[in-house]
C-alpha cells in the first residue's frame, strides 16, 4: 500500500473519529490557560449600522488562527448574559484562549465567532437597573437587529458561508434564552442552536416550538445547565418537551452553578460539535437520565 493511500485512509478514519464525538465530556485542566507557543486567533471590535435601533452598535469578532480572507468560514453568534455586553465573554470567559487551544489540537472546524451586544437599545450599556423593563425588552428586540442588521453586516464584511448549515447561535443565561428563542424561531436561518443555563426569558416550550417536528431540521440542538443552578427548571422543561416529541437534542447537566466555570466548559464542548457530521444516536452520551441525575464523567 503506497504512502498516499495510507494517508488518505488515515484522514478518512480521523473524520469518522470526529463524527463519533469521542472526546472529553468535560474540559480538561488547563483548557483555558493561554499557551504562548501555539498560533493565535485575533479579536477585533467592529461597528455596524443598526436600522433596528437607529444607532451604531458594536460587536467583537474572533477570527481563527491561520485566518485568510480567501477562505470561506462558518459563523457562530455567541451571546452574553443580562449583566454583560459584547465584552462579557471576552473578559470572563476567554473564548479566544479556549478556541486557540482547541485549534492547536485539531479539534475545531475553522469558524468566525461574533460576540454582539444583545441589548438592542440606544444606550446598550450594562449600567443602572439591568432588570428594568426597557432593558429586558431590548434583549427580545435584538432578534430583529441580529437578523436584519448584524448578520448582513458580517456577511458583507467577512468571508463567511451564508447558508443556515454554516450558521450557529448560542449564549449564556439571558443569551441562552435568546439563542433558543431566536434559533428555534428561525430554523431557516440557523442549523446549530445552543442554550447554556438559559434564563426565564426562554419562551415556554409550546411557544418556543409550536411545531416540534420542525426542530428535526437542526443539525444540533444543545441545552446545558449546572446541576446547582436555580435556573435548571427552564432548561429541563425545554428538554422534557423535546423528549416528549421525539426531538433529538443534547441535554447536558454538568457540575456547577450559574457562572463562567460552567459556561467555559459548555463552549469547550459545544464548539467541538459545530459544523461537523453529527451522529444523533450519540446524543444520549451527553444526556441525563429520566430522573435528572448528573451526567457521568
Amino acid at each position: 500500500m503506497n504512502k498516499s493511500v495510507v494517508l488518505a485512509l488515515g484522514f478518512i478514519l480521523s473524520g469518522m473519529f470526529i463524527s463519533a464525538q469521542n472526546f472529553d465530556k468535560q474540559a480538561p485542566q488547563g483548557f483555558d490557560i493561554e499557551r504562548k507557543e501555539i498560533s493565535h486567533g485575533k479579536i477585533d471590535t467592529v461597528t455596524y449600522e443598526s436600522k433596528t435601533v437607529g444607532t451604531q452598535r458594536k460587536a467583537l469578532i474572533y477570527t481563527p488562527p491561520g485566518y485568510k480572507k480567501g477562505n470561506k468560514y462558518p459563523v457562530l453568534y455567541l451571546l452574553h448574559g443580562i449583566g454583560g455586553d459584547e465584552k462579557e465573554w471576552f473578559k470572563n470567559g476567554t473564548p479566544q484562549i479556549i478556541l486557540d487551544n482547541l485549534y492547536a489540537q485539531g479539534k475545531l472546524i475553522p469558524m468566525i465567532v461574533v460576540l454582539p451586544n444583545g441589548r438592542a437599545m440606544k444606550d446598550d450599556r450594562a449600567t443602572g437597573d439591568i432588570m428594568a423593563k426597557d432593558k429586558v425588552e431590548a434583549f427580545a428586540a435584538f432578534e430583529k437587529d441580529l437578523l436584519n442588521d448584524l448578520i448582513p453586516f458580517i456577511e458583507k464584511k467577512y468571508p463567511v458561508k451564508k447558508d443556515r448549515e454554516n450558521r450557529a447561535i448560542a449564549g449564556l443565561s439571558m443569551g441562552g434564552g435568546q439563542a433558543l428563542n431566536f434559533g428555534l424561531g428561525n430554523i431557516d436561518k440557523f442549523a446549530w442552536v445552543g442554550g447554556f443555563s438559559s434564563a426565564p426569558n426562554t419562551k415556554e416550550p409550546q411557544k418556543l416550538l409550536p411545531d416540534p417536528a420542525k426542530a428535526k431540521e437542526l443539525k444540533l440542538l444543545w441545552i446545558s445547565c449546572g446541576d446547582q443552578d436555580r435556573l435548571m427548571p427552564f432548561s429541563k422543561r425545554t428538554s422534557d418537551y423535546l423528549t416528549e416529541n421525539n426531538i433529538p437534542h443534547i441535554f447536558y447537566v454538568e457540575p456547577g452553578g450559574h457562572d463562567f466555570k460552567v459556561w467555559k466548559n459548555d463552549l469547550y464542548i459545544f464548539s467541538q460539535l459545530l459544523f461537523k457530521p453529527i451522529e444523533k444516536s450519540k446524543f444520549s452520551e451527553f444526556t441525563v437520565g429520566n430522573h435528572g441525575e448528573s451526567v457521568k464523567h
